[in-house]
């Protein structure tokens, strides 16, 4: 179990993942040392790691889809394994509701769209069917989810630190800021010396091309951590319809909802995906028969509840933590 001064420094790494162990140890009130000690514990029970989550534009030609896989009786667990596996598969989890299977899945031509979503996946043994949405627009994504738990003050200090994106052109992305895409991705909190080393540039140089790619918003750091050790153990996927007049200020409504994790405008039977945690089922019944009623123009919801993810921002997961690195 997570204690609470491990929720504090999570909240704070969400504010500013990169902050410097001084910085947090002044937010938190606690010594740097012990700042230090508690981050490389976490991190060692495979429970946290900050990594960089690359903007799509960056990383592919397309955008990302949502892909829902019915199985066979008593194939959802090796079907789901198998998909895990696919490169282009971003997330995967068993699911219990409209599919068996929920992926999303980013593949970085779009004319290797249809390959996956026609061939390869229906391939997979035991897949016996499957439904994608393209997604249109991103509302907010799980970089910008938070845990309420600092004071004002806090969040002053962490801010300080903080670097707000101000945009990029995909197409202006030099060789040597590829490569450090590459280093931020895996690791979020990497230092100028650490990634000047890696790609054979002065620590300056590095240091300049860390700012610059974190300014643009080509890498935005991230925490990642199971929603489940934080108090959060029901996630589910919901997919709903919505008259065309209404659906952006829906998807803007959900966007600012305490659960929303990533919530997406998107094209095919459903206009808009909300991906929310919650606590338990009473919260998530509160949600859907309170704070969904009075949003207009919503005609119907499918609710995918999530029973086991494998595997989230390309990263694998085993009972709520990270698993070991594979080969």
């Amino acid at each position: 179990m997570l204690t609470e001064p491990d929720l504090d420094l999570i909240a704070a790494l969400q504010i500013a993942p990169r902050a410097s162990v001084a910085t947090l140890a002044e937010a938190l009130d606690v010594s740097a040392s012990t700042v230090g000690r508690r981050l490389v514990r976490l991190e060692e029970q495979r429970i946290l790691r900050v990594i960089g989550q690359v903007e799509w534009t960056a990383r592919a030609r397309g955008n990302p889809r949502h892909v829902w896989v019915t199985t066979e009786p008593g194939a959802s667990g090796s079907a789901a394994k198998a998909l895990a596996r696919f490169p282009e598969v971003q997330l995967a989890a068993e699911t219990a509701g409209r599919s068996d299977v929920y992926l999303a899945v980013h593949v970085p031509d779009r004319a290797e769209a249809r390959e996956l979503l026609a061939e390869r996946i229906p391939g997979v043994p035991g897949v016996a069917g499957t439904h994608s949405e393209l997604v249109l627009r991103a509302l907010t994504r799980a970089d910008s989810w938070r845990l309420h738990r600092l004071s004002e003050d806090q969040q002053k200090i962490l801010s300080r630190e903080q670097v707000v994106p101000d945009g990029f052109d995909a197409d202006d992305v030099g060789p040597d800021e590829r490569r450090l895409i590459g280093l931020l991705a895996g690791n979020g909190r990497i230092t100028a010396a650490e990634a000047g080393r890696s790609l054979g540039l002065s620590q300056s140089t590095a240091y300049r091309l860390i700012q610059s790619t974190l300014r643009r918003g080509v890498v935005r750091p991230r925490v990642e951590v199971e929603p489940a050790q934080l108090g959060y153990e029901l996630e589910a996927v919901i997919a709903l319809t919505i008259t065309p007049g209404a659906i952006q200020a829906v998807a803007g409504e959900l966007a600012r909802h305490p659960s929303a994790r990533y919530v997406s405008i998107v094209a095919g039977t459903a206009s808009v995906i909300h991906q929310g945690v919650f606590r338990n089922e009473d919260e998530m019944a509160d949600f859907l028969t309170r704070d969904l009623a009075p949003l207009p123009g919503i005609t119907a919801l499918q609710v995918s509840v999530v029973l086991r993810m494998l595997r989230r921002y390309w990263l694998y997961r085993e009972d709520g933590r990270f698993a070991p690195d594979r080969t």
